[in-house]
């Protein structure tokens, strides 16, 4: 159950980080171009919030099948917090993804309550970059990249 939850939670990232820049490109492209909000656009925003949602859940899920919870009660917080890549992966990572995740709904949401295309694009374009900006922040780029 490890091996698989894990492999879904890193490929599926690709997925989501894909998404994600064509989401908020696609927003800020059209809220600077004054477009008018489409259904192609309605469909990026839906399959952005959609694919990010699988993605938490498939980190929630890894983070409790892992022997994150195991470390944490056996060094304390107080070691996890002093070494950095353990803080970076048990705290950092997915706290920053929450925070994420939570800017994309928050954007999807508030983007469905406005009834022209200009207020749509500026939601959609502030709550996804922010959350963009969130999630290249806190990639594990060492692994991405094969460096570690």
């Amino acid at each position: 159950m490890y091996d698989t939850i894990k492999f879904l939670h890193s490929y599926w990232a690709y997925l989501v980080l894909l998404v994600l820049i064509i989401a908020t490109v696609n927003a800020l492209v059209k809220f600077f171009g004054n477009k008018e909000f489409q259904a192609f656009d309605f469909r990026v925003s839906l399959f952005t919030l959609i694919t990010s949602h699988i993605q938490l859940l498939l980190g929630l899920i890894f983070f409790f099948v892992s022997d994150y919870m195991a470390l944490i009660s056996d060094m304390g917080m107080n070691s996890i917090m002093g070494n950095d890549d353990l803080r970076s992966k048990i705290i950092e990572h997915p706290f920053a993804m929450i925070i994420a995740v939570v800017l994309i709904t928050i954007g999807y949401s508030k983007h469905k309550k406005k009834l022209t295309s200009k207020p749509k694009f500026k939601l959609l374009a502030i709550f996804y970059t922010i959350a963009l900006a969130f999630v290249l922040y806190m990639i594990p780029w060492k692994i991405w990249l094969g460096i570690a």
